[in-house]
């Protein structure tokens, strides 16, 4: 299930892990392989994650099967699960005629995902597995600057855009749009590139869906910004493109502290000030403002 120690360094490279991390991720490979329990419970990782694979209406819950691998493994045991599932993924890209540059920069959130690990631990691991079972499951692809995920419309956003005059109720599809780190500036080229590749993508390789909208949901929406930051800042200009779904009453404050600095549990009197965004983030919360998770929509077609 897993590649021989001889070929697995190159295919982690190919999954964008830290170099720093190969080593040790290698020779952790015979405490997976080794034990009949580890690969048993490996095999029920892979199975599980792949269960239905392509399908949008369930998200596998990996949470309680990691949990239960052994204490040598470290929090590590998720890398090979994904590791593994790469054969069955690209299958799955194939059978859709998905071009393989856009497979392995998909993909290669894995490496992304261990590098925010070691920035908040210290140590090699995954964050975030759950979230990353919808790259390997065919979900959501890299185009460009941003993630599309296919997904569907929920019950409380569907009214509002079916209000503006499109084809929408809960359930029908839709593409939900995701900004990752270490991707460089979010500017306005960047983001219409991305969404002039998401239209052409979904056109070809699941025309059956026929998306009409793109929400977002993430604190980067969050009105309360534009306070902060100037009217032309790459940020303020991604939220004007979007017209509000809905709005929540919930503070979500560890939302915008573990995504600008990397550890949600940092005490706000220490967050840094090095950048606008730093001190928009730090400085509200130290005046006991609060940050809500903002969820807007565009129509796919109109942009």
């Amino acid at each position: 299930m897993l590649p021989d120690a001889d070929d697995l360094p190159e295919l982690l490279l190919d999954l964008a892990v830290p170099h720093e991390d190969i080593n040790e991720l290698v020779a952790m490979r015979r405490t997976v392989t080794g034990d009949a329990g580890t690969r048993r419970l490996l095999e029920e990782c892979v199975e599980e994650l792949l269960r239905d694979l392509g399908e949008t209406d369930r998200t596998p819950d990996l949470g309680e099967l990691l949990a239960s691998a052994p204490p040598a493994l470290n929090g590590l045991l998720a890398v090979y699960v994904f590791v593994a599932a790469v054969p069955r993924t690209l299958g799955y890209h194939r059978e859709r005629g998905i071009p393989s540059e856009i497979s392995r920069r998909t993909l290669a959130d894995l490496g992304r995902h261990m590098t925010v690990h070691r920035r908040r631990h210290g140590r090699a691991g995954v964050q975030s597995p759950r979230w990353l079972a919808h790259h390997f499951r065919g979900e959501l692809y890299q185009l460009g600057r941003l993630q599309f995920e296919r997904a569907r419309l929920e019950r409380r956003c569907a009214p509002v855009i079916a209000a503006a005059g499109l084809d929408a109720a809960p359930g029908m599809p839709c593409l939900d749009l995701h900004i990752p780190d270490f991707h460089g500036p979010l500017t306005p080229s960047a983001c219409d590139r991305s969404l002039a590749l998401a239209r052409e993508f979904f056109d070809l390789y699941f025309p059956e869906e026929q998306a009409e909208a793109v929400l977002c949901h993430s604190w980067l929406l969050d009105a309360q910004l534009k306070r902060y930051l100037p009217a032309q800042s790459n940020i303020v200009r991604f939220q004007e493109r979007f017209r509000i779904a809905r709005q929540d009453t919930e503070p979500a404050d560890t939302e915008p502290v573990q995504f600008v600095f990397g550890d949600p549990d940092l005490p706000v009197a220490q967050l840094p000030r090095r950048t606008s965004v730093e001190r928009a983030v730090g400085d509200h919360l130290r005046v006991g403002g609060h940050w809500y998770v903002g969820h807007g929509w565009f129509p796919l077609r109109d942009e």
